[in-house]
């Protein structure tokens, strides 16, 4: 599809989504995001496999929220909604109120303070949302959220908002509508859970309507330190670099089981170290720079790969085609990139002193 005739998800997907003529489409042309292969963690894999990479970076915030805030900001411009809210690590924030700013209505954000990305405050804050921050986590700036959407004319914007989940959905279309087939594998950072509820929706749908003839395994991944589902119980403080999953007890847990159960996939968890080794590769081998949790999802697939997780499917299959979404841009988080690198040395300005700095 052209640049010059793309319209946004609402329009491509229409027919697939809640949404009608009375729809006031709020869109910045999210969406339509590339699907990268990346031959160096298919070599790392074995040669029969193919790993694409869904960069949903690249979407205007610079995260894959923005194909659900299109639906739900659309449909809350419908319903006569002037103000929207959302609790948030960072990308919903980022999302929500620049949705909400071209829509014009009011977005409030709550974060748990401290535990924001630089990236995603300095988004929410410039598209003039009302932040407020809370002395707390991210399931206790939920919680409040809800209790606020239901009690004053204000529409709730996270992924219990099933707008959201019918926009994200649409990435799955968009993977089967450039591989011409459903992934054997696809793998997905897992925190709230709604991501990866959203591609199973969106792979079953497709099916239903023979676009495919066979559905993906979900591989979704959690960081150990908060991995919820995995220990299978809420936790009182999660603990993670990767802050976009950094949460004790998502929304869309049942769900997330569902999609895992019903694929015949995992849920699985890995470590800071294994999520910063995957974010580092990506960037240093791959030219792919993204938040830390986006690299969850890779970081997967090196650790069950090692664990001989795949062994049995390469009996079966002579080609291993799997997707690894990469949830949000590396910007976002800018510190954490500086912090894991060494600084520029500082030398004397001569033609001399570059070329032996560099060993030309």
């Amino acid at each position: 599809m052209s640049n010059h005739s793309y319209q946004g998800v609402i329009h491509r997907y229409k027919k697939y989504l809640p949404v009608s003529d009375r729809t006031p489409i709020v869109t910045l042309l999210e969406g339509n995001t590339p699907l990268i292969f990346s031959p160096k963690i298919s070599n790392i894999l074995g040669k029969n496999f193919r790993v694409y990479l869904k960069y949903e970076g690249l979407n205007p915030t610079g995260s894959f929220k923005d194909r659900g805030m299109t639906v739900a900001v659309s449909k809350a411009k419908e319903e006569g909604q002037c103000a929207i809210v959302c609790a948030s690590t960072g990308n919903t924030s980022a999302s929500a109120s620049a949705y909400a700013a071209r829509a014009g209505i009011k977005c409030i954000v709550v974060i748990p303070s401290g535990a924001i990305a630089l990236g995603k405050l300095a988004q929410a804050l410039i598209h003039n949302a009302k932040v407020i921050a809370i002395d707390g986590n991210f399931d206790d700036a939920l919680s409040i959220v809800r209790e606020l959407s239901l009690n004053y004319p204000v529409r709730l914007v996270n992924s219990l908002n099933p707008h959201r989940i019918e926009g994200q959905k649409t990435a799955a279309f968009e993977v089967v509508d450039t591989l011409g087939e459903a992934p054997l594998f696809h793998s997905l950072p897992v925190g709230n859970a709604g991501n990866i509820t959203a591609y199973w929706k969106g792979y079953k749908e497709y099916y239903s309507y023979s676009k495919i003839n066979r559905l993906p395994i979900m591989l979704g991944f959690q960081a150990k330190g908060a991995s919820p589902i995995v220990k299978g119980k809420p936790i009182k403080k999660p603990k993670t670099i990767a802050t976009a999953i950094r949460i004790g007890n998502p929304a869309s847990w049942q769900m997330a089981v569902k999609a895992k159960e019903e694929s015949g996939g995992i849920i699985d968890a890995v470590t800071d170290k294994e999520i910063i080794y995957a974010y580092k590769f990506l960037s240093r081998e791959e030219g792919i720079f993204v938040e830390p949790a986006s690299a969850a999802s890779v970081a997967g697939l090196f650790k069950i790969r090692k664990e001989g997780y795949f062994d049995r499917f390469i009996k079966d299959f002579d080609k291993i085609v799997i997707v690894c979404t990469l949830t949000g841009h590396g910007l976002k988080d800018p510190q954490l990139a500086v912090s894991k690198v060494k600084s520029p040395k500082i030398i004397k300005p001569t033609i001399k002193e570059v070329a032996k700095e560099t060993r030309l």
